[in-house]
Protein backbone atom coordinates (compact mmCIF):
# COMPACT_ATOMS: atom_id res chain seq x y z
CA UNK A 1 0.00 0.00 0.00
CA UNK A 2 2.52 1.92 0.86
CA UNK A 3 4.61 1.59 -2.54
CA UNK A 4 1.57 2.15 -4.50
CA UNK A 5 0.75 6.10 -2.96
CA UNK A 6 4.54 6.66 -3.43
CA UNK A 7 3.99 5.77 -7.00
CA UNK A 8 0.94 8.00 -7.14
CA UNK A 9 2.69 11.09 -5.35
CA UNK A 10 5.34 10.66 -8.10
CA UNK A 11 3.11 10.84 -11.13
CA UNK A 12 1.58 13.74 -9.30
CA UNK A 13 4.90 15.50 -8.99
CA UNK A 14 5.84 14.82 -12.88
CA UNK A 15 2.72 16.38 -14.14
CA UNK A 16 3.50 19.06 -16.42
CA UNK A 17 1.97 22.47 -16.02
CA UNK A 18 -0.14 24.69 -19.21
CA UNK A 19 2.24 27.10 -20.50
CA UNK A 20 0.08 30.92 -20.35
CA UNK A 21 -0.95 31.92 -23.32
CA UNK A 22 1.07 34.63 -25.19
CA UNK A 23 0.49 38.08 -24.02
CA UNK A 24 -0.84 40.76 -26.23
CA UNK A 25 1.38 43.37 -27.38
CA UNK A 26 1.51 46.46 -25.30
CA UNK A 27 1.51 49.88 -26.35
CA UNK A 28 2.51 53.00 -24.06
CA UNK A 29 -1.54 53.62 -23.67
CA UNK A 30 -2.72 49.74 -22.85
CA UNK A 31 -2.28 46.44 -24.67
CA UNK A 32 -3.41 46.42 -28.45
CA UNK A 33 -6.16 44.35 -29.47
CA UNK A 34 -6.36 42.81 -32.93
CA UNK A 35 -9.04 44.39 -35.03
CA UNK A 36 -12.02 42.41 -35.84
CA UNK A 37 -11.97 40.60 -39.32
CA UNK A 38 -13.27 42.24 -41.78
CA UNK A 39 -16.91 40.98 -43.24
CA UNK A 40 -17.33 39.49 -46.61
CA UNK A 41 -20.10 41.05 -48.77
CA UNK A 42 -22.05 38.40 -50.74
CA UNK A 43 -19.94 35.53 -48.84
CA UNK A 44 -20.65 31.99 -50.03
CA UNK A 45 -19.45 28.53 -51.07
CA UNK A 46 -20.78 29.10 -54.84
CA UNK A 47 -19.07 31.40 -56.55
CA UNK A 48 -21.73 31.78 -58.97
CA UNK A 49 -24.05 33.49 -56.46
CA UNK A 50 -21.96 36.22 -55.31
CA UNK A 51 -22.50 39.26 -57.20
CA UNK A 52 -20.04 41.56 -56.61
CA UNK A 53 -17.92 40.10 -53.63
CA UNK A 54 -17.00 42.78 -51.44
CA UNK A 55 -14.78 42.41 -47.89
CA UNK A 56 -15.63 45.50 -45.67
CA UNK A 57 -14.30 45.92 -42.29
CA UNK A 58 -17.31 46.15 -39.50
CA UNK A 59 -16.40 49.58 -39.02
CA UNK A 60 -16.79 50.52 -42.40
CA UNK A 61 -20.36 48.86 -42.25
CA UNK A 62 -21.65 51.04 -39.05
CA UNK A 63 -20.54 53.96 -40.69
CA UNK A 64 -23.00 52.63 -43.93
CA UNK A 65 -25.50 52.18 -41.79
CA UNK A 66 -25.29 55.64 -40.24
CA UNK A 67 -25.21 57.54 -43.02
CA UNK A 68 -28.16 55.73 -44.95
CA UNK A 69 -30.35 55.99 -41.46
CA UNK A 70 -28.95 59.78 -41.63
CA UNK A 71 -30.32 60.38 -45.68
CA UNK A 72 -33.95 58.72 -44.48
CA UNK A 73 -34.19 60.96 -41.93
CA UNK A 74 -33.27 63.62 -43.41
CA UNK A 75 -35.82 62.82 -46.59
CA UNK A 76 -38.60 62.48 -43.91
CA UNK A 77 -37.92 65.52 -42.47
CA UNK A 78 -37.52 67.31 -45.99
CA UNK A 79 -41.00 66.00 -46.67
CA UNK A 80 -42.67 66.48 -43.47
CA UNK A 81 -41.08 70.49 -44.50
CA UNK A 82 -42.68 70.74 -47.87
CA UNK A 83 -45.83 69.13 -46.84
CA UNK A 84 -45.95 71.86 -43.73
CA UNK A 85 -45.74 74.86 -46.04
CA UNK A 86 -49.14 73.57 -48.32
CA UNK A 87 -50.96 71.68 -44.92
CA UNK A 88 -53.46 73.51 -45.16
CA UNK A 89 -54.67 71.90 -48.23
CA UNK A 90 -54.27 68.86 -47.02
CA UNK A 91 -56.22 69.35 -43.84
CA UNK A 92 -59.30 70.48 -46.12
CA UNK A 93 -58.50 67.01 -48.14
CA UNK A 94 -58.97 64.98 -44.87
CA UNK A 95 -62.14 66.72 -43.47
CA UNK A 96 -63.68 66.55 -47.32
CA UNK A 97 -65.32 62.38 -46.24
CA UNK A 98 -66.90 64.29 -43.12
CA UNK A 99 -68.61 67.13 -45.38
CA UNK A 100 -71.11 68.97 -43.04
CA UNK A 101 -69.19 68.38 -39.85
CA UNK A 102 -68.22 71.88 -37.77
CA UNK A 103 -64.71 71.03 -37.05
CA UNK A 104 -63.54 72.91 -33.38
CA UNK A 105 -60.13 73.94 -31.89
CA UNK A 106 -61.01 72.84 -28.17
CA UNK A 107 -57.43 73.87 -27.02
CA UNK A 108 -55.67 76.94 -27.99
CA UNK A 109 -52.47 75.76 -30.30
CA UNK A 110 -54.61 72.53 -31.38
CA UNK A 111 -54.28 72.91 -34.94
CA UNK A 112 -50.74 74.04 -34.56
CA UNK A 113 -49.81 70.55 -33.18
CA UNK A 114 -52.26 68.80 -35.75
CA UNK A 115 -50.51 70.56 -38.42
CA UNK A 116 -47.48 68.94 -37.48
CA UNK A 117 -48.92 66.09 -37.04
CA UNK A 118 -50.32 65.88 -40.35
CA UNK A 119 -46.92 66.82 -42.55
CA UNK A 120 -45.29 64.49 -40.21
CA UNK A 121 -47.30 61.52 -41.49
CA UNK A 122 -47.70 62.94 -45.17
CA UNK A 123 -43.57 63.44 -45.25
CA UNK A 124 -43.14 59.94 -44.13
CA UNK A 125 -45.26 58.77 -47.04
CA UNK A 126 -43.28 60.86 -49.60
CA UNK A 127 -40.35 59.78 -47.93
CA UNK A 128 -41.16 55.93 -47.92
CA UNK A 129 -39.69 54.97 -51.22
CA UNK A 130 -36.50 56.50 -51.02
CA UNK A 131 -36.33 54.89 -46.90
CA UNK A 132 -36.63 51.59 -48.95
CA UNK A 133 -34.43 52.17 -51.23
CA UNK A 134 -31.57 53.18 -48.90
CA UNK A 135 -32.50 49.73 -46.47
CA UNK A 136 -32.27 47.83 -49.79
CA UNK A 137 -28.83 49.47 -50.36
CA UNK A 138 -27.06 48.68 -47.51
CA UNK A 139 -28.98 44.73 -47.39
CA UNK A 140 -28.54 44.04 -50.81
CA UNK A 141 -24.52 43.56 -51.37
CA UNK A 142 -24.67 40.75 -48.75
CA UNK A 143 -27.19 38.83 -50.25
CA UNK A 144 -26.99 36.01 -52.78
CA UNK A 145 -28.63 36.13 -56.02
CA UNK A 146 -31.16 34.08 -55.08
CA UNK A 147 -32.04 36.30 -51.78
CA UNK A 148 -31.87 39.16 -54.24
CA UNK A 149 -34.11 38.05 -56.46
CA UNK A 150 -36.50 37.48 -53.37
CA UNK A 151 -36.23 40.21 -51.42
CA UNK A 152 -36.34 43.19 -54.15
CA UNK A 153 -39.60 42.13 -55.24
CA UNK A 154 -41.10 41.99 -51.60
CA UNK A 155 -39.94 45.14 -50.80
CA UNK A 156 -41.84 46.66 -53.90
CA UNK A 157 -44.80 44.57 -53.22
CA UNK A 158 -44.84 45.76 -49.88
CA UNK A 159 -44.53 49.10 -50.74
CA UNK A 160 -47.29 48.98 -53.63
CA UNK A 161 -49.85 47.04 -51.05
CA UNK A 162 -49.65 49.73 -47.95
CA UNK A 163 -50.34 52.45 -50.51
CA UNK A 164 -53.28 50.63 -52.07
CA UNK A 165 -53.80 49.76 -48.05
CA UNK A 166 -54.12 53.63 -47.96
CA UNK A 167 -56.69 54.40 -51.02
CA UNK A 168 -58.70 51.52 -49.47
CA UNK A 169 -59.09 53.19 -46.26
CA UNK A 170 -59.46 56.50 -47.98
CA UNK A 171 -62.31 55.81 -50.41
CA UNK A 172 -64.23 52.83 -48.30
CA UNK A 173 -63.32 52.78 -44.66
CA UNK A 174 -63.30 56.60 -43.93
CA UNK A 175 -66.45 57.06 -45.72
CA UNK A 176 -68.42 53.94 -44.36
CA UNK A 177 -67.51 54.80 -40.39
CA UNK A 178 -68.20 58.80 -41.02
CA UNK A 179 -71.39 57.77 -42.29
CA UNK A 180 -72.69 55.34 -39.60
CA UNK A 181 -71.03 57.78 -36.53
CA UNK A 182 -72.83 60.82 -38.63
CA UNK A 183 -76.08 59.23 -39.08
CA UNK A 184 -76.43 57.26 -35.67
CA UNK A 185 -77.76 59.94 -33.04
CA UNK A 186 -78.20 62.35 -35.71
CA UNK A 187 -81.79 63.60 -34.45
CA UNK A 188 -80.72 63.69 -31.05
CA UNK A 189 -77.30 65.35 -31.00
CA UNK A 190 -75.69 67.85 -33.41
CA UNK A 191 -72.14 66.66 -34.15
CA UNK A 192 -69.12 69.07 -33.68
CA UNK A 193 -66.06 67.62 -33.41
CA UNK A 194 -62.62 68.09 -32.43
CA UNK A 195 -60.17 68.59 -35.81
CA UNK A 196 -57.30 66.66 -33.67
CA UNK A 197 -59.27 63.43 -32.46
CA UNK A 198 -61.13 63.88 -36.23
CA UNK A 199 -57.78 63.50 -38.11
CA UNK A 200 -56.49 61.12 -35.65
CA UNK A 201 -59.25 58.92 -36.57
CA UNK A 202 -58.75 59.33 -39.97
CA UNK A 203 -54.63 58.67 -39.92
CA UNK A 204 -54.73 55.76 -37.88
CA UNK A 205 -57.23 54.28 -39.47
CA UNK A 206 -55.23 54.64 -43.12
CA UNK A 207 -51.98 53.22 -41.12
CA UNK A 208 -54.01 50.28 -39.85
CA UNK A 209 -55.44 49.33 -43.00
CA UNK A 210 -51.88 50.25 -45.06
CA UNK A 211 -50.05 47.29 -42.17
CA UNK A 212 -52.98 45.14 -42.46
CA UNK A 213 -52.21 45.24 -46.54
CA UNK A 214 -49.09 43.71 -46.13
CA UNK A 215 -50.40 39.65 -45.53
CA UNK A 216 -50.21 38.82 -49.11
CA UNK A 217 -46.23 39.42 -48.73
CA UNK A 218 -45.69 38.18 -45.54
CA UNK A 219 -47.20 35.03 -46.35
CA UNK A 220 -45.11 34.60 -50.15
CA UNK A 221 -41.72 35.31 -48.18
CA UNK A 222 -42.83 32.44 -45.85
CA UNK A 223 -44.00 30.07 -48.84
CA UNK A 224 -40.50 30.93 -51.27
CA UNK A 225 -38.69 30.31 -48.12
CA UNK A 226 -40.39 26.98 -47.47
CA UNK A 227 -41.27 27.34 -44.32
CA UNK A 228 -45.42 26.87 -44.91
CA UNK A 229 -47.17 25.13 -47.69
CA UNK A 230 -50.05 26.56 -49.01
CA UNK A 231 -52.50 23.75 -48.54
CA UNK A 232 -51.72 24.24 -44.82
CA UNK A 233 -52.34 28.22 -44.69
CA UNK A 234 -55.53 27.14 -46.61
CA UNK A 235 -56.50 24.61 -43.62
CA UNK A 236 -56.21 27.14 -41.55
CA UNK A 237 -59.00 29.90 -42.89
CA UNK A 238 -61.03 29.41 -39.94
CA UNK A 239 -58.19 30.92 -37.56
CA UNK A 240 -57.52 33.20 -40.55
CA UNK A 241 -61.44 34.66 -39.97
CA UNK A 242 -61.54 34.54 -36.59
CA UNK A 243 -58.23 36.64 -36.37
CA UNK A 244 -59.62 39.18 -39.14
CA UNK A 245 -62.39 39.97 -37.31
CA UNK A 246 -60.10 40.65 -34.17
CA UNK A 247 -57.63 42.88 -36.43
CA UNK A 248 -60.72 44.77 -37.40
CA UNK A 249 -61.83 44.89 -33.74
CA UNK A 250 -58.28 46.18 -32.84
CA UNK A 251 -56.75 48.42 -36.01
CA UNK A 252 -59.98 50.49 -35.92
CA UNK A 253 -60.12 53.44 -33.88
CA UNK A 254 -63.53 53.42 -34.19
CA UNK A 255 -65.85 50.77 -32.50
CA UNK A 256 -68.36 50.70 -35.39
CA UNK A 257 -69.32 47.90 -36.97
CA UNK A 258 -69.29 48.78 -40.48
CA UNK A 259 -65.61 49.59 -40.62
CA UNK A 260 -64.74 46.54 -38.43
CA UNK A 261 -66.66 44.21 -41.10
CA UNK A 262 -64.89 45.99 -43.52
CA UNK A 263 -61.80 45.87 -42.87
CA UNK A 264 -61.58 42.10 -41.88
CA UNK A 265 -63.59 40.79 -45.36
CA UNK A 266 -60.35 42.97 -46.94
CA UNK A 267 -58.02 41.11 -44.35
CA UNK A 268 -59.83 37.78 -45.36
CA UNK A 269 -59.28 38.44 -48.87
CA UNK A 270 -56.04 39.79 -49.06
CA UNK A 271 -55.41 36.17 -47.07
CA UNK A 272 -56.81 33.92 -49.85
CA UNK A 273 -54.78 36.82 -52.46
CA UNK A 274 -51.54 35.43 -50.41
CA UNK A 275 -52.56 31.67 -50.52
CA UNK A 276 -52.74 31.74 -54.06
CA UNK A 277 -48.87 33.56 -54.56
CA UNK A 278 -48.08 30.82 -52.23
CA UNK A 279 -49.37 28.26 -54.64
CA UNK A 280 -47.99 29.30 -57.75
CA UNK A 281 -44.68 29.91 -56.39
CA UNK A 282 -44.69 26.27 -55.56
CA UNK A 283 -45.54 25.26 -58.63
CA UNK A 284 -42.89 27.20 -60.40
CA UNK A 285 -40.50 26.12 -58.18
CA UNK A 286 -37.78 23.07 -59.83
CA UNK A 287 -38.37 19.59 -58.33
CA UNK A 288 -35.44 18.71 -56.43
CA UNK A 289 -34.38 14.91 -56.73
Amino acid sequence: MTARLLALLQQASDVQTFSRPPSLPESPDGPLLKPPPPIRIGGGTNAGDLPDEVEMPLVDHLEELRQRVLRSLLAVVVGAALCLVAVKPLVRMLEAPASGIHFLQLAPGEFLFVSLKVAGYAGLTLALPYVLYQGLAFVLPGLTRREQRLIAPAVAGSAVLFVAGLAFAWWALVPAALRFLVSYGADVVEPLWSIERYLDFVLLLMLATGLAFQLPVLQLLLGVLGLVRWRAMLGAWRWVVLSAALAGAVLTPSTDPITMLLLAGAITALFLVGVALVALAESLRPETP
